[in-house]
C-alpha cells in the first residue's frame, strides 16, 4: 500500500520560507512520478508543481514559477518543496501525489493515484 505523508507547513510571514517534505511509503519511490498541489479556502485545487520520476524534469504552475524548488531524495524517498518569497495567495492546504509508471512529470490532477492528507501553510501579510 502507498501511503504520502506530508510535513512542514506552519504559519509565515509575507517574504518568508518554508519547505514541504513528504515521505512516501509502498513501492519503489525511484518510479513514481511526484507532484504538489494545493487548495486555498473557498477556491478549487491547483497544481503547485511537478517532478519526473528520475528528477531530470520539473513543471511549475506560473503563479509559483521562480519561487518554489521541488525536489526529490530517493535514498530518503521524500521529495520536498522549497518556498521562498511567500505571498499571502500562497495560503492554502498543500497536497503531495504520486503516480508510478509515467516517467514525466505532469501538472494534471487526475493522473496521479496516490495523495496525502495534506498540509496547512498560511501567510500571513
Amino acid at each position: 500500500q502507498v501511503r504520502l505523508e506530508e510535513s512542514g507547513g506552519g504559519l509565515v510571514q509575507a517574504g518568508g520560507s518554508l519547505t514541504l517534505l513528504c515521505t512516501v511509503s509502498g513501492r519503489a519511490f525511484y518510479a513514481y512520478t511526484l507532484g504538489w498541489f494545493r487548495r486555498a479556502p473557498g477556491k478549487d485545487r491547483e497544481p503547485v508543481a511537478s517532478i519526473s520520476s528520475r528528477g531530470d524534469k520539473v513543471l511549475y504552475a506560473d503563479s509559483v514559477s521562480g519561487r518554489f524548488t521541488i525536489s526529490r531524495d530517493n535514498a530518503k524517498t521524500t521529495v520536498y518543496l522549497q518556498m521562498n518569497n511567500l505571498e499571502p495567495e500562497d495560503t492554502a492546504v498543500y497536497y503531495c501525489a504520486a503516480e508510478v509508471g509515467l516517467g514525466r512529470a505532469t501538472l494534471r490532477p487526475r493522473e496521479y493515484a496516490y495523495w496525502g492528507q495534506g498540509t496547512q501553510v498560511t501567510v500571513s501579510s
